[in-house]
């Protein structure tokens, strides 16, 4: 299957930058597509959820503008994640601004719906479904996705726990549409390896935590530079579902990393009066991937040492 007309536009690099709550705001997402990576942010990040009309207008604005200035390098389109999940109570409303601006492509998370694809659909415009299971990438395709990304081990927030390899290698059994994948990819040859497994682009975030655009604090942009994969606690602990959390952070909340309670899966909240926020606040999410990033740099400065990054992969294996 071909990939949709919106994913095969030209691209510094195969990447959708993935969303990252509370750090993906405007600033992250245009810088990235300015340096021609595809950006996204959750909808949730909007507060309040009429801040939602303000950032689409501004990404919007200023995208058109860079591309009508560099006709020769445009920008790359952009994606509003959505959280499926019952506890998400302004899904409704935040999917009928998505509507009207016609938001070119849309992530999906936490739960699969077919009138959330079809109003999606309305308008000509894609959705892809995080998955981190075979049998969950079944049911959304079922449901109307048009293309799934694969939350494989030692993905940042909230991850699966299947290899990488194994992940891609069952969906693309029966699956030949857009296949993004997630877990761990900070380095340029990483994103190359994610398309030798069998996906279309590569699904990247924690590296781009550790980036002057992005709008969280700065201590915790210096842990991301500073920690490596062994900083990497997962726990459900704190929303309810198994993540990837920064060790430091964990401590410095007062809790001991090693020793972590057990959550029950109903304390997931995403509503507007929920704590997941606050979980994100204080305890900082990451990937396993962390250990390649050492500094905090603009976005334009990441996405160029990624791709130089990438083209020395592929020079040293002659593709």
């Amino acid at each position: 299957m071909a990939l949709p007309d919106i994913l095969t536009q030209p691209l510094t690099l195969p990447v959708v930058a993935s969303p990252m709550f509370i750090a993906s705001g405007p600033e992250l997402v245009i810088a990235q597509c300015k340096a021609g990576i595809i950006g996204s942010f959750p909808a949730l990040n909007a507060r309040p959820a009429s801040e939602l009309t303000t950032w689409l207008t501004r990404i919007e604005t200023e995208l058109a503008q860079h591309t009508a200035e560099h006709p020769d390098r445009p920008a790359a389109p952009f994606a509003v994640n959505q959280i499926v999940h019952r506890s998400n109570d302004r899904l409704e409303a935040d999917m009928a601004v998505v509507v009207e601006h016609r938001v070119p492509i849309v992530i999906t998370s936490l739960g699969a719906r077919t009138d959330i694809n079809d109003a999606v659909h309305s308008y000509g415009g894609i959705v892809l479904h995080d998955v981190i299971n075979d049998r969950f990438a079944r049911k959304a395709v079922e449901k109307g996705a048009d293309g799934l990304i694969a939350v494989a081990t030692g993905a940042g927030g909230h991850a699966g726990t299947q290899s990488p390899f194994a992940l891609v290698r069952e969906i693309r059994t029966w699956f030949d549409g857009p296949l993004l994948l997630s877990g761990a990819i900070a380095h340029g040859s990483s994103i190359l390896a994610a398309q030798a497994a069998g996906a279309d682009l590569a699904y990247v975030g924690s590296a781009f935590l550790a980036t002057s655009e992005a709008n969280n604090q700065p201590e915790y942009k210096q842990m991301i530079a500073g920690s490596t994969a062994s900083d990497i606690v997962y726990s459900n602990l704190f929303t309810g579902v198994h993540g990837n959390y920064l060790r430091g952070s964990i401590e410095a909340a007062g809790l001991d990393p090693d020793d972590l309670p057990v959550s029950d899966p109903s304390a997931m909240d995403f509503g507007t009066g929920g704590s997941d926020a606050k979980a994100w606040k204080d305890i900082w999410g990451a990937g396993q991937g962390i250990g390649a990033i050492s500094d905090v740099v603009p976005v334009a400065e990441l996405v160029e040492a990624l791709a130089t990054q990438y083209q020395q992969a592929r020079t040293r294996l002659s593709l």
